[in-house]
């Protein structure tokens, strides 16, 4: 039986060094299960009637997806154990509906066994728990503006459908089509990200979402929140998997860019219920779902230990595009990137300048108007927006100490030396900063953020190799 806790994946599942990612640390594989279990079914199929089962108070007002997001909320479900339980029930609401009534969890238990599974009394349990509580999950994910996409349903996305154990259901606030663009391409990276780093994945991601790709990313610090934010400012659709339910969004740091996107016309999705917090073993998780909803992954920096090569293994293990920024071997964030390009000659593909990526990935246009102009992106222009045009409105002080963070993240004191003003102004500056998005605080240093992140500093140029030049874009 497999089940998922909120720390993480248990039962059939092993803590393994993934094979396609040496030296990335332990990651979540899993032993191999059937594509689909027991019943979870495919889309449009119909399940049995619950009209002769006990009903709990409030359940009448319940749809399916509603009793499906009510039993992945319970600790220690994942996809194996939800199957035997609706191919025991016949449907979620049944299920629901046999535990909550008398001597539920022991019925739900042996009939889940008289097809040939097994659940746990605690766990069947904790499933009447949760049909107790179904009707105020319902109405708590409705007020917060949360679809609830079953796997059944044809707003499921196909890509993630084609993984072993997709995850069943899954939480969205925005635009559910962004999930089904007809191009993806995620772009990942360590959250302690260089400023090279941090200029380049603002550069992809601006060119990816102008090219009519839609960006998929975690919406960390670092990497993660410069390619969504150059995406946003590029006027393109991104999508952002949280390692949280979606009130308990983290980084609180990148909300504004969370809100940002969704009025893009983008996504913030999670497999996770609204209440459940971030904890390590979510994060893997999260890392297959990015992956698994794109058609390629573009790892920019790496540590040793990132958990950006977790993504990069799911990337591979899933039979897709992998392609690895290199960097200077001096520099740890490029540690894990240079590896793999080393270990995994023809697998992981290296990205020698934005233009080329572009056609790598089959998005430079041959015919009709061009989606992008591959001159400039080689020329080293900038891709985009003028940061003084961002920053226009805002007062002398306010406009001084975002400048000053355009070239490169900084400490509180460097600021108060740089623009001379006193920490406590500083800090209040920051503050109206941080509310509206523009400044992100990380690791004890400011960087900016959100559409400032996307800007292109006059005159920063990075190098990516083989002789291209890319103007730095995006933050």
């Amino acid at each position: 039986m497999l089940g998922v806790g909120r720390d993480g994946a248990r039962g059939e599942w092993r803590v393994a060094e993934v094979p396609t990612a040496r030296g990335d640390g332990p990651a979540f594989e899993p032993e191999p299960p059937a594509a689909r279990p027991a019943g979870l079914m495919k889309p449009g199929a119909s399940r049995a009637p619950t009209s002769g089962l006990a009903r709990p108070a409030g359940s009448p007002s319940l749809d399916e997806a509603d009793a499906w997001a009510a039993l992945v909320a319970v600790d220690g479900i994942g996809p194996v154990t939800l199957g035997a339980a609706l191919a025991a029930g016949g449907s979620g609401r049944a299920v629901l509906e046999m535990a909550a009534g008398p001597g539920g969890p022991a019925r739900l238990a042996d009939a889940v066994a008289a097809r040939g599974g097994r659940l746990d009394i605690a766990l069947a349990r904790a499933i009447a728990d949760a049909a107790q509580q179904a009707p105020a999950l319902a109405a708590r994910v409705r007020g917060l503006g949360i679809t609830v996409v079953t796997i059944e349903s044809t707003a499921y996305p196909e890509r993630l459908r084609l993984l072993d154990l997709p995850p069943p259901v899954l939480f969205l606030r925005g635009d559910p089509s962004a999930l089904h663009a007809s191009r993806s391409v995620a772009v990942v990276g360590t959250r302690r990200a260089s400023e090279r780093g941090r200029r380049i994945a603002g550069a992809i991601g601006g060119a990816l979402a102008s090219a009519g790709a839609l960006v998929v990313s975690g919406l960390a610090v670092g990497i993660d929140g410069a390619a969504h934010a150059a995406a946003v400012a590029s006027g393109g659709r991104t999508v952002a998997v949280l390692g949280s339910g979606h009130e308990r969004l983290y980084p609180r740091a990148h909300a504004h860019l969370a809100d940002e996107i969704v009025a893009g016309g983008g996504a913030i999705v999670s497999e996770l219920a609204p209440d459940v917090g971030p904890l390590p073993g979510t994060f893997p998780r999260r890392n297959r779902v990015i992956s698994g909803l794109a058609d390629a992954s573009v790892i920019v920096e790496a540590g040793e230990r990132s958990g950006a090569l977790i993504t990069a293994s799911w990337t591979l293990e899933q039979g897709r595009e992998c392609f690895v920024v290199p960097g200077p071997i001096d520099v740890p964030q490029s540690v894990g990137c240079n590896r793999m390009l080393r270990l995994y000659p023809g697998q992981a593909r290296a990205v020698p300048g934005v233009a080329e990526l572009l056609e790598d990935l089959g998005l430079m246009a041959t015919d009709g108007p061009p989606r992008v102009d591959a001159r400039s992106l080689r020329a080293g222009r900038t891709v985009g927006p003028d940061p003084e045009a961002i920053l226009a409105g805002r007062g002398t002080v306010e406009a001084a100490v975002a400048r000053a963070l355009l070239p490169r993240a900084a400490t509180l004191q460097e600021l108060v030396d740089e623009t001379g003003h006193a920490p406590a102004t500083i800090l209040a500056i920051l503050t109206r900063l941080e509310n509206d998005g523009l400044v992100v605080a990380a690791l004890g240093r400011y960087a900016v953020g959100g559409s400032l992140a996307a800007t292109t500093p006059t005159g920063r140029r990075t190098h990516l190799g083989h002789g291209s030049v890319v103007r730095e874009a995006g933050g």
